[in-house]
């Protein structure tokens, strides 16, 4: 497990609850890495083994999140932007409708609701590619919408709007890295009044300045901290006012075009777990260690190590007990050690036609994989590699799984299903 100071997105107080698991508040969990460690959960099963299924109003790319004993959603809904909230028995308590939705450019891998809402437990918080960032409360309640779009400019990417918001204890925090100005910004959470932003402009190769990558967050000297990573430069900012503490490039010295940043970072300790590049043609991946100590220009200086022979296009890493989990484009699973990057062992799920978008999570030791194709894979991890078996769900699965009081949470192009141990 992530130490403390790495408790991201939901005001690091998460910790305080009774049990570890009743919450998967926001995009990677309760501690921004992927996983968690306790839990009962299943190890395999079949379609027709599900706890329930649950009809979707639409296509998105969004993770469901958990907050005790409610699913929240944002999903579309008779072309509107919406945020459906179910029970643990997949019962609808409500769906608000938020105004019309911005269709995606890519009809087959896009949405117009990839990015992940947020939530603290009093509020839920979401992005919606149409430009629309709002709050709502728990009851559905509005509490504050913007139209970003509208204030900014539409986001200039060569897919879909990705990014979702992370929170501290007073605000909520956006990046919005696109062909364009591009910014890290942090809201007030009760009014949604801007109150700091930092430009985050570098000028790069093609497409390399499209960032889908959300904010981690980090400890730095004693004060909360974050890390965004995109248009081929890893940035940390503290957490209180956005203000750049670090600068980390040198992570594509060729010059390499079309290589937007996807996959996000994972921290683990002292070190930012970096995936560069694209797992997707051959000899374009790359994993980066940075140290997150630094301070000015840290490119010649906080590089721990790197590999040019592995690394991820899409899949966000895992962090599990001390190790670092890679979900490689076709299949392969390769644990790398932190510290060292060394590999420790590798695994390789069934090879198919279909590819990986959906991030990887562990729950209590079980690797879950969804490939597009809505197969999913599950493998015991940790000083090896166990394939556990292969669970189609009879429809394409492009948002990353759930996992969550002892329940698997998965989201297919038209239904989300529950599956328990």
């Amino acid at each position: 497990m992530v130490a403390l100071s790495f408790l991201a997105a939901s005001g690091w107080f998460l910790a305080t609850h009774a049990r570890a698991d009743a919450h998967w508040p926001q995009w990677r969990g309760p501690h921004a890495n992927g996983s968690l460690t306790q839990g009962h959960y299943p190890a395999k099963w079949s379609a027709d083994q599900v706890r329930w299924k649950f009809e979707l109003p639409g296509k998105g790319g969004s993770s469901p999140i958990v907050w005790n004993q409610s699913i929240f959603l944002a999903t579309p809904a008779e072309g509107e932007d919406a945020i459906l909230a179910l029970d643990l028995e997949g019962k609808q308590r409500w769906i608000k409708k938020l105004g019309k939705e911005s269709p995606p450019k890519h009809r087959t891998l896009g949405s117009s609701c990839n990015s992940t809402p947020a939530t603290d437990g009093r509020s839920i918080f979401a992005y919606f590619r149409s430009g629309r960032f709002v709050s709502l409360g728990l009851d559905g309640s509005v509490k504050w919408s913007q139209d970003l779009s509208a204030r900014f400019g539409p986001e200039q990417l060569f897919w879909d709007q990705g990014s979702s918001p992370v929170l501290t204890e007073r605000e909520v925090i956006l990046a919005r890295m696109h062909q364009g100005d591009s910014w890290v910004a942090g809201f007030d959470k009760v009014s949604g009044e801007m109150k700091w932003q930092v430009k985050r402009n570098y000028k790069v190769p093609a497409e390399n300045d499209n960032g889908y990558t959300t904010p981690v967050f980090f400890e730095h000297r004693g004060r909360k901290a974050f890390a965004v990573w995109g248009a081929d430069h890893l940035t940390a900012h503290s957490a209180d006012d956005g203000k750049l503490l670090w600068s980390c490039g040198q992570f594509n010295p060729e010059g390499t075009g079309y290589w937007p940043a996807i996959a996000s970072p994972i921290l683990t300790g002292q070190l930012a777990i970096v995936p560069v590049g694209r797992d997707d043609r051959p000899g374009q991946a790359r994993v980066h260690a940075i140290r997150l100590d630094g301070a000015g220009d840290v490119s010649g200086s906080h590089r721990v190590w790197k590999r040019d022979d592995v690394g991820v296009f899409v899949a966000t890493p895992v962090e599990f007990g001390g190790r670092v989990l890679l979900l490689r484009h076709r299949g392969e699973v390769v644990c790398l050690d932190p510290a060292t990057g060394k590999t420790r062992w590798t695994g390789e799920f069934p090879r198919g036609t279909a590819s990986y978008y959906a991030s990887p999570v562990v729950a209590n030791g079980i690797l879950y994989a969804a490939r597009e194709d809505g197969v999913v894979f599950s493998a015991r991890v940790g000083d090896s590699f166990e394939f556990l078996g292969e669970q189609p769900m009879g429809e394409r699965v492009l948002a990353t799984p759930t996992p969550a009081l002892d329940r698997l949470f998965i989201r297919g192009d038209k239904h989300l299903f529950c599956i328990a141990k």
